[in-house]
């Protein structure tokens, strides 16, 4: 028979915990109730096994995807309004939960709420599950006596935004998937049949053409200073990410996303879209819209647009309107700036911005099978100039000794 340990209150108000031998949880349940012990946690014992698989290596532990928190968002709104308690609310999905990273914060979380906490302020606890976006959401939402559908927008807009991002992701991952298999075979040429091919040309007793000599010398480096050519690969990947975490280094680099040609345009009209959504789902959720804009623009994943919100800000706090500063950064397109310009005057603005945010996600989508269907031809075009660059530059040799024995 299983056994459950568990921790709860006696009749009497006193802390107690301990271990009950039952057929389930339910019957556990139960028998702590003929006892008088109102439980606040209950779980099964584990084996020794269970016990072993609960050891845990640094770096391969259970990731917490967005996926997950959607789930728990959205079940979580559906307790709350169905009128069950916040901490009831936060054992049962923690106890039901599959992701044991997630579970073992909803526990934390439930245990900070039992000790007093507010709710936002038990999330904040935990900044790398729950960002401050999610956080500042809820607080409002439990100010105004409307977590139950703060938690439903909240589901809601992570939905939208982890498919508007895996959207970004598969166009961004054919071609770099195509580029890596044309490094691939390219590098296995230069490195076994390149030589076979050097030998034969030895016998030729003449100068190799200029293409040949420099096809020969990228095989030559590739097989005897490989390691030269990781090393150096490596340290470009790791000064490009120092550098990005600079400050002046990443508004170089976003800055160049920015005036990408095709992905430049993806990426801006990505940002507006995760803009107007987020922005739009703060306002009508109650909160302060400086205080909106200040989250907005962390979250913008690019520093020019970070900057351009933060301006806004300021213009707006000034008591200026939201519209003019956003136009004169140029980032924002005459049609955004007008759409939240007349949102201003009717006081429509977070409709005005889910409609944005819904035009430019269509854009978005339409943006990615344009690319797709882009990326193809072209990517065809550069795999056929490289890997038959280098075959000609191979037979070239070739061709000259045979126009010379015609002639």
């Amino acid at each position: 028979m299983p056994t459950f340990v568990y921790s709860g209150k006696s009749a009497s108000g006193q802390v107690t915990k301990g271990e009950i031998n039952a057929p389930n949880m339910a019957q556990a349940t139960a028998s702590l109730r003929q006892r008088q012990i109102t439980a606040n946690s209950i779980s099964q014992k584990k084996s020794f096994i269970g016990q072993l698989n609960d050891i845990k290596i640094p770096g391969f532990g259970q990731k917490i995807k967005t996926k997950d928190l959607v789930i728990f968002t959205r079940q979580f709104a559906t307790m709350i309004d169905a009128g069950l308690p916040l901490v009831q609310c936060l054992d049962i999905l923690a106890s039901q939960n599959e992701n044991d990273e997630l579970k073992k914060v909803l526990y934390d979380v439930k245990s900070n709420v039992e000790g007093g906490s507010t709710f936002a302020d038990a999330l904040r606890k935990h900044p790398k599950v729950f960002d401050a976006l999610f956080v500042n959401l809820v607080a409002a939402g439990e100010v105004g006596g409307i977590l139950d559908i703060i938690l439903n927008r909240l589901s809601a807009f992570m939905e939208k935004s982890q498919k508007l991002k895996n959207k970004v992701k598969s166009a961004m991952a054919y071609p770099v998937a195509v580029i890596c298999i044309a490094f691939v075979i390219v590098s296995a040429l230069l490195v076994f049949i390149v030589p076979v091919f050097e030998e034969m040309f030895a016998d030729f007793g003449s100068a190799l053409p200029a293409p040949t000599q420099v096809v020969v010398a990228l095989s030559n480096v590739l097989r005897h200073y490989w390691y030269f050519v990781v090393g150096a690969i490596i340290l470009i990947i790791i000064g490009i990410k120092l550098s990005y975490r600079t400050e002046k280094g990443r508004r170089i680099f976003d800055r160049i996303k920015l005036r990408l040609p095709v992905f430049g345009d993806l990426i801006r009209k990505t940002a507006i879209a995760r803009f107007s959504r987020t922005l739009g789902t703060m306002i009508s959720s109650g909160v302060p819209i400086l205080e909106s804009l200040e989250l907005v623009a962390k979250t913008s994943g690019n520093s020019i647009i970070e900057d351009s919100i933060l301006k806004a800000k300021v213009s707006l706090s000034e008591g200026k309107n939201l519209a003019e500063p956003l136009a004169e950064t140029k980032i924002f397109p005459g049609m955004v700036t007008q759409m939240i310009a007349v949102g201003e005057q009717t006081g429509a603005m977070d409709t005005m911005l889910g409609k944005i945010a819904d035009f430019y996600e269509d854009e978005v989508d339409t943006a990615v099978e344009a690319l797709t269907s882009l990326i193809e031809p072209i990517l065809m075009v550069f795999l056929g100039i490289v890997i038959g660059g280098l075959v000609i530059a191979l037979y070239l040799p070739i061709f000259s000794l045979a126009g010379a024995a015609s002639s």
